[in-house]
């Protein structure tokens, strides 16, 4: 886990709660619980000795100990609780709990109808109201989710049509499935792919196409799945770092595309900074973006793009 500023305030919050609900709880389990090494943990510690709270004295320190490898933690009554959703928080999760109970053929469905229930009850009637409002859907185009789910119940391999942002062309190739993964409100099939002898990971709303094989799957027993902690965005040395600086209109290339980083500049402008091997179809995206966005780095394509568009202007200008 990272330790910016922001995580380990969440988890300095998190972890008071955490031993004082349980009396004690060992160095190593608490360390793997919060996803930290235990040198940090014990850091994280050693802050919560300095904290002084304003209630019920005017300064009462926090007395904790982890002497023998148990933490154990009293006077912290104020900050003992378990955190509160806010209202914007309670209804994200709704919001993503229920898009997880529209996925077809999802296992312990009832389980999961129970979470949101209980989330909506504590939650209130203000965020219950708001989520009710919005609408996710996963974006897949036609019925690739349902045929991926059958792919992998059956074991079969599939043959897929596929589209590369990355090179603006359509490909082909079986692919062995491994598993369904569902990352910042994407679905993406994560398989044996033939055709690279490798696992690769496919956007569902990129298949143009899909047919279940009468083949088997066969997933080589050395194939490791795709870590996800840090995203699926996975940019090579020799990729071409590319600044867009995009329009109101133009915004949706920060969907398409994936991006190394977005920021916003403010009244809906944004700046997008994508990586490819290959620059022509990034320079054939501009192209089309016109008005509602321009490359600004690395100046020698801004440059190439310029003179893409004054021939094309100059050839519709001769016409």
């Amino acid at each position: 886990m990272s330790s910016t500023s922001t995580d380990r305030l969440s988890r300095l919050l998190a972890l008071v709660p955490y031993v004082v609900s349980r009396e004690s709880v060992g160095l190593a389990e608490a360390a793997a619980a919060f996803r930290v090494s235990e040198k940090q943990l014990i850091d994280d510690l050693n802050l919560l000795w300095c904290v002084e709270l304003r209630a019920p004295d005017p300064y009462c320190p926090i007395d904790l100990s982890y002497e023998g490898g148990e933490i154990t933690v009293t006077e912290a009554e104020s900050i003992a609780r378990p955190l509160r959703l806010g209202v914007d928080e309670a209804s994200a999760l709704l919001v993503a709990l229920r898009m997880l109970a529209e996925i077809p053929d999802l296992e312990d469905r009832d389980a999961l109808s129970r979470v949101i229930a209980k989330l909506e009850n504590a939650a209130g009637t203000i965020a219950s109201a708001v989520s009710s409002q919005v609408s996710v859907q996963v974006d897949a185009r036609g019925d690739a989710l349902a045929r991926v789910r059958e792919a992998l119940t059956r074991e079969r391999r599939m043959h897929l049509t596929y589209y590369v942002p990355g090179r603006d062309e359509n490909t082909e190739r079986d692919v062995d499935p491994m598993r369904l993964l569902f990352v910042d409100g994407q679905a993406y099939l994560e398989g044996w792919c033939r055709r690279a002898e490798a696992v690769r990971v496919f956007r569902l709303d990129r298949i143009v196409d899909l047919a279940i094989l009468d083949v088997a799957a066969q997933v080589p027993d050395d194939a490791e799945p795709v870590d996800i902690e840090g995203g699926l965005f996975r940019p090579s040395p020799e990729d071409v770092r590319v600044t867009v600086e995009l329009a109101p209109a133009g915004r949706w290339v920060s969907d398409h595309y994936p991006c190394e980083s977005v920021e916003e500049l403010g009244e809906g402008r944004l700046r997008v900074v994508l990586r490819t091997r290959d620059t022509r179809w990034l320079r054939g995206l501009a192209l089309r973006l016109g008005d509602q966005g321009r490359v600004t780095d690395p100046p020698g394509l801004a440059a190439e793009i310029r003179a893409d568009a004054e021939r094309a202007l100059a050839l519709y200008e001769s016409v």
